[in-house]
């Protein structure tokens, strides 16, 4: 069993990206609030890829959220298109200023203002199992609607947002791909042979069922976990609060982030289950036979993807590897 706190908490990045000087931080703010000024920086501990700072505005309580794009220049844009498509029927939160290109040498960044609230993950850690049931029927509700925008056809999403190219050319694109993230050298390295076989084995199993799924179009966010989620209590009652981080959206089969939401689900000790797939249908979302496990195959996809990364900590590694095996085995993960 793996140790350490649970829910892909090894995926974050204990430390700040990088810090920011207060006469950078404050051209920022002058930008995006003319006359405010920042009395106080935090940084957010939410992500590999970007910078994110939470700061408060004068010696007041109002608080907005600095986000720097230091991996691609162009998901700045992205983000911005998705939020003001989505924003009439999703909650997220409120873009204050855009530097889709940056200014002088900072680079592009958005401000929003600071949404309340707590990540799904952290209210799973409370272990309030009404509350819990609650929250995961609304964000799967929440999931339906971000499925019903769809787009002409299925592929990687740029700025617009249009989709820019196909995920994958051709015929059984699922498990072509796969097949090809375990040749890669640091798969082998990081997987047995036998645990690469049975990947294989299973995807190419279930290759009609992922064909039926390949021409889908719908609006996918592509990190729909339990940490890019916040939620909190109105009135007695639980409501998703904010969708965060849209970077990795894809126009194709919403089942994508029903598996990435479930990725640490299980059946011996279910939280999020049966609401949050009640909460998706009740709201329009469709899921075929046997969903739960077509949902687990399919998020053998970016679970394959991320072992090839260079430079992956150990136990990131342990820890997808423990995934990747949960799922063909057809059990539930071993992790606290």
């Amino acid at each position: 069993m793996l140790l350490g706190v649970p829910d892909q908490s090894r995926w974050l990045r204990p430390e700040p990206r990088r810090t920011i000087s207060s006469p950078v931080l404050q051209e920022i703010i002058r930008a995006a609030l003319p006359g405010c000024g920042a009395v106080d920086v935090q940084p957010l501990a939410n992500g590999l890829r970007n910078a994110n700072f939470r700061i408060q505005l004068d010696s007041t309580h109002r608080f907005v959220v600095l986000r720097l794009y230091e991996h691609d220049a162009s998901l700045c844009q992205k983000e911005l298109d998705l939020l003001n498509l989505v924003r009439k029927s999703i909650p997220v939160a409120e873009i204050i200023h855009a530097e889709p290109t940056g200014i002088n040498d900072i680079p592009p960044f958005l401000v929003y203002w600071y949404v309340e609230g707590m990540t799904f993950r952290e209210l799973k850690r409370s272990g309030d199992t009404e509350s819990i049931a609650q929250a995961a029927f609304e964000l799967g509700s929440t999931l339906a609607l971000i499925g019903r925008i769809a787009f002409p056809r299925s592929g990687w999403l740029g700025p617009g947002p249009c989709v820019a190219a196909p995920l994958l050319e051709g015929p059984d694109a699922g498990p072509r791909f796969v097949d090809l993230c375990l040749g890669h050298a640091n798969v082998q390295q990081r997987m047995t042979t036998r645990l690469r076989d049975q990947v294989s084995t299973s995807v190419w199993f279930f290759a009609p069922q992922l064909a039926s799924l390949q021409e889908e179009a719908h609006l996918v966010h592509g990190d729909f976990g339990n940490r890019n989620v916040l939620v909190r209590k109105v009135t007695k009652k639980w409501t998703v609060s904010a969708v965060l981080d849209w970077e990795f959206a894809i126009a194709g089969s919403p089942l994508t982030d029903v598996g990435h939401f479930l990725r640490y689900e299980k059946s011996s000790n279910p939280r999020g289950e049966p609401q949050f797939s009640r909460g998706f249908l009740e709201s329009g979302g469709g899921l075929p036979d046997d969903w739960r496990r077509l949902a687990r195959i399919v998020d053998l996809i970016p679970l394959c993807e991320s072992l090839t990364h260079d430079a992956l900590p150990s136990t990131i590694v342990a820890e997808l590897v423990e995934l990747v095996a949960a799922t063909v085995e057809d059990r539930d993960p071993c992790l606290l």
